[in-house]
């Protein structure tokens, strides 16, 4: 064999024998010639489509990585992308390659397709995990989305939206792979926290730098890509802090639980910062549900508080606003108030009969804004509440199943108050404090923060699936579901 001529096809037994590496082995160099090659003639169409960017030429490698942690651990690169996505709008925006609009691609995009696909890939390799009922809400509102897609006006727009809604329900599938007991609930809970520490960074940094100038006017949007993502994320962060002081569970002594008070405070601060007052207000009634139900004086620490907060200039200047520009004129400034309420009287009113039970199609109502407010200025306006868009775009079918999904996750989370009575609370008031928000902005297009408040809704609903009382409440269920039905008598 030792003159074998090139020509000569090659046996499989020869040619480990002459390579001496095991199959497995062989096979794993024979993937890695091959993405390499491939990786070779895709390279230089990639190089022109980077247009001299460092931050999308740091994307490939990181793109490298990702992929390489998706086989090497599904579950270790979620919790990476968990633990590191709130501080990513900023750096993922800036790796977009396209125009810009709503079909441009980037890293974020990248992240978003894989996180369905890992989802996909739980629910495939373990489907007994995820509850019926976890799914069934989210895939007839999915059916609804597409369909609204299809007869969208604007097509593009319309694809980035069901998209975003695609990876909000499979971080909530995932919620039910990653947590499935109070142990791991509670280190979920932790992670989140931690996620917040480089945003809480950066704001106080842009906070000092913007202040060289006064802070008239000046809002915090933090790592986020707007002020209102940024201000709901801390609400939902803060909400989790009290949770980790609170539960006995922590085991917090005294010097840790001083340490996390005084962070949240910090992000009290950086929430005034933002200038949400929609955010403010769920805040305050997280905390007023909170004192009602466990702990009085907590009403008696808002009071103070509030009367703190009211005493910066920004603040003041915030809250006045709403006292002013409530007359639609030719010529009169708004507030944001009454500039909203003007919007969805127009968008309203400009709907015809026959489109209330399907609507219009997904994002038509920035695309036939323009024709029906009087005020858009060539600006494709969103409704800055869900509610009012969802039906205008999907009409009565989409809002039902819409709604659906939460109150199906709300009779879930009101069984859980049995298993963890402060958990399933601040749970509860973060899933009231998501709809109140909901009628007053665009949450259907907060990525970051939608990531995490599904994925938090999806932890208590999977802690209590796993739970002793859901798994009876399941066996209940079922016994039901198979007693034979009585014979009615003629």
């Amino acid at each position: 064999m030792i003159g074998w001529p090139v020509w000569q096809p090659f046996a499989k037994e020869e040619m480990m024998r002459r390579i001496n590496l095991p199959p497995s082995e062989l096979k794993f160099l024979l993937a890695a010639c091959v993405i390499a090659a491939m990786a070779g003639l895709v390279l230089p169409v990639v190089a022109g489509l980077l247009e001299g960017s460092y931050a999308r030429l740091a994307a490939l490698p990181a793109l490298l990585i990702f992929g390489g942690l998706f086989l090497f651990n599904k579950r270790l690169l979620l919790l990476i992308v968990l633990l590191l996505r709130a501080s990513g709008d900023i750096v993922l925006e800036s790796t977009r390659v396209g125009s810009g609009g709503s079909l441009s691609l980037g890293l974020g995009g990248a992240i978003n397709g894989l996180i369905i696909l890992m989802a996909f890939l739980f629910f495939i390799e373990r489907p007994k995990l995820l509850p019926r009922k976890a799914w069934l809400y989210w895939m007839i509102l999915m059916v609804v989305a597409f369909a609204g897609m299809a007869v969208s006006p604007d097509k593009g727009a319309a694809l980035k939206i069901v998209l975003g809604l695609c990876s909000y329900f499979a971080v909530f599938v995932c919620a039910f792979y990653l947590v499935r007991t109070p142990e791991e609930f509670r280190s979920m809970v932790l992670l989140i926290l931690a996620s917040s520490l480089i945003p809480a960074v950066y704001g106080l940094v842009s906070t000092a730098l913007n202040a060289r100038g006064g802070l008239s006017g000046f809002r915090l949007q933090g790592t986020f890509g707007h002020p209102n993502i940024f201000a709901f994320y801390l609400t939902l962060v803060i909400a989790l802090g009290l949770y980790v002081i609170k539960s006995a569970e922590f085991k917090l002594d005294q010097f840790k639980r001083f340490v996390l008070a005084g962070y949240l405070g910090v992000l009290f601060l950086l929430l005034l910062l933002t200038q949400t007052r929609s955010a403010w207000v769920a805040c305050f009634l997280i905390f007023f549900l909170y004192g009602v139900k466990f702990e009085r004086r907590y009403l008696v620490y808002m009071l103070v508080l509030g009367t703190l907060a009211l005493m910066v200039p920004s603040v003041q200047e915030r809250i006045l606003q709403l006292d002013s520009g409530n007359t639609v004129t030719t010529y009169a400034k708004l507030n944001s108030f009454a500039w909203r309420t003007y919007l969805w009287q127009s968008g309203l009113n400009w709907m015809t009969p026959s489109h209330y039970i399907f609507g219009y199609g997904v994002e038509a109502f920035p695309f036939y804004s323009g024709m029906f407010f009087p005020l858009a200025g060539g600006v494709k306006w969103g409704a800055h509440s869900v509610f009012v868009q969802w039906f205008f775009d999907t009409g009565l079918v989409g809002m039902v199943a819409y709604l659906a999904i939460f109150y199906q996750v709300m009779r879930v989370l009101i069984r859980y108050y049995s298993v963890d009575k402060l958990g399933a609370v601040i749970l509860i008031c973060t899933l009231i404090e998501y709809l109140v928000v909901s009628a007053s902005d665009n949450m259907l297009s907060y990525l970051a923060f939608n990531w995490y408040f599904w994925l938090v809704m999806g932890m208590g609903w999977s802690v209590y699936a796993n739970s002793e009382a859901g798994k009876q409440d399941a066996m209940k269920k079922k016994r039901t579901a198979l007693q034979p039905v009585p014979a009615v008598s003629s």
